[in-house]
């Protein structure tokens, strides 16, 4: 590694060699079930390991979680966002470690790895003013004497289940909202990095001990798809937000709705850039590359397609495929370097698998990938990013890899032609394009433009923030979190009439006269 020393990393963030599976606070529960054992793709070390929760440490915990909402929920909002203010000042403390180790558990670059915990401190300050602004309306009622208005309740116990990519800001997009609107949480995470789950746990806790916050209020339960599935099915948890694939979400979404539970979802992308003849060159080429090689392509916004106008196609795509001649690939703990890892073997081989659907579909490639090897990769999931030339109906371009493999096409005509093709994929998540037209941006932007949650002019698909609400359309989910007015799916709405005269007038003006 490159400047860091973990053990001083883990120490920092009381994480041990052997961890245990489940908390609800400051007691950690033991359990006899499996262990996972987390290995580093910056160089396939082991990091640490997790004795994985059973399915009653999980029902014990979620019981904790519902008892601690009976008291949460009594304490003012604005005393719940205090402390949330004291989270941002830990999160602030422990950035550097919490950085290094997201980077060094997950594989991607220290530098988005410190950004992903100031995303958690951004969100924990949104949080605290929305504290003071948990509002409803106030409406004219047409009876006499009467008054109407709307107010928030806290939901009760919220479900999270986040992915590797983002292993600890997406939890507490939710959690910071969750928290100050005054519902508990029981987070289960990736299996695939259970250690930085465990550190977040551990900054929270020492927060909330030292504000007397009952215990269950943040409870984490590490396990494999089970725990999830026994989540989605529990009607102790009414609200479940779930980040990953949308196969996961699917499974997800039926269980909850089965029991008329709420779901937040966050699923897939297959992310498009429209690059317009009236585009600027020198921001298309930054925009593409990182959007299509940060995080080695495993973010929910990576730029996956770049649709390209015929008449500048080659120029375009030429400058790209020089300015990938320029990636330097190796460990992200190193700030000199562009692309880490893939986050396992699997990834590394889906990846293969995708390049070769692609050929074999007639895709030219233009940018060769491949398994790097030999010093500095020995944990085997070090790749190439990728470059190759498609159709938009190619059946592995309608589907995503979570992996940095970029495919470019043409398209012909005015913009309309480019947003439908833009268009006509199953997930709607982040969208991008690059012109100085104000026509074109504005038809890309118009109801009959970009379908996607997110939608840019003259910056990328990847990255968000705090203020605005994050999520996708179509198979991407549905759902919104962050900022925005996203917290009101953590409450339950519930409108009022207070009859404040000696009568009793019917609505609509009906008689009923005894």
């Amino acid at each position: 590694m490159t400047g860091i020393d973990i053990n001083e990393v883990l120490a920092e963030l009381g994480v041990n060699q052997l961890n245990n599976g489940a908390s609800t606070g400051s007691n950690w529960t033991a359990t006899s079930g499996s262990q996972i054992d987390s290995y580093s793709p910056v160089d396939g070390r082991l990091i640490g390991s997790v004795k994985v929760a059973s399915a009653d440490d999980y029902n014990k915990t979620v019981d904790k979680a519902a008892e601690a909402f009976k008291a949460w929920r009594m304490v003012p909002a604005p005393v719940r966002g205090e402390v949330v203010r004291q989270l941002a000042v830990a999160l602030r403390e422990h950035k550097d470690a919490l950085g290094a180790l997201v980077s060094y558990e997950m594989g991607k670059s220290l530098q988005e790895g410190l950004g992903e915990v100031q995303e958690m401190i951004d969100i924990c300050d949104f949080a605290v003013g929305l504290s003071r602004q948990l509002h409803g309306l106030t409406m004219h009622s047409e009876r006499p004497g009467h008054r109407m208005y709307e107010q928030y309740h806290p939901l009760g116990v919220v479900g999270i289940i986040s992915a590797f990519n983002f292993p600890v800001a997406v939890w507490n997009w939710n959690t910071a909202l969750a928290w100050i609107c005054g519902d508990t949480c029981v987070w289960k995470p990736s299996e695939k990095t259970p250690l930085t789950a465990i550190a977040c746990q551990n900054i929270t806790q020492k927060v909330f001990e030292a504000n007397n916050v009952p215990e269950g209020v943040s409870c984490l339960v590490i396990g494999d798809a089970e725990i999830g599935k026994l989540m989605a099915n529990d009607k102790r948890v009414p609200l479940v937000s779930a980040t990953g694939s949308t196969r996961m979400g699917k499974s997800v979404s039926q269980a909850v709705a089965a029991r008329l539970g709420k779901s937040l979802l966050e699923l897939g992308g297959n992310n498009a850039m429209i690059i317009t003849p009236e585009a600027d060159l020198k921001i298309v080429v930054p925009g593409a590359v990182f959007g299509a090689v940060g995080t080695a392509g495993q973010r929910c916004t990576s730029t996956r397609r770049l649709i390209i106008h015929e008449s500048i196609f080659d120029k375009v795509v030429g400058t790209i495929v020089n300015a990938y001649g320029q990636l330097r690939i190796g460990s992200p703990l190193d700030q000199n370097m562009h692309v880490g890892p893939l986050i396992d073997i699997d990834a590394v081989n889906m990846y293969l698998d995708a390049i070769e659907k692609a050929k074999a579909e007639g895709g030219k490639v233009l940018v060769e990938g491949g398994v790097l090897s030999g010093e500095g990769y020995e944990s085997g999931c070090y790749v190439k990013p990728a470059i190759v030339q498609v159709e938009n109906h190619f059946q592995i371009v309608q589907h995503e890899t979570f992996a940095p493999i970029l495919y470019v096409m043409k398209y012909s005509g005015d913009v309309h032609n480019a947003i439908a093709m833009q268009n006509d994929v199953v997930q709607g998540l982040s969208s991008a394009i690059m012109t100085n037209n104000l026509r074109e941006a504005e038809a890309f932007l118009s109801h009959a433009g970009s379908d996607c949650g997110i939608a840019n002019v003259n910056i990328g698909t990847s990255g968000a923030e705090i203020g605005g609400a994050f999520g996708g359309e179509k198979e991407t989910g549905g759902g919104r979190e962050s900022g925005s007015d996203a917290w009101k799916i953590y409450m339950r709405r519930q409108t009022n009439t207070i009859n404040y005269t000696a009568e009793l007038p019917l609505a609509q003006g009906i008689k009923f006269d005894l």
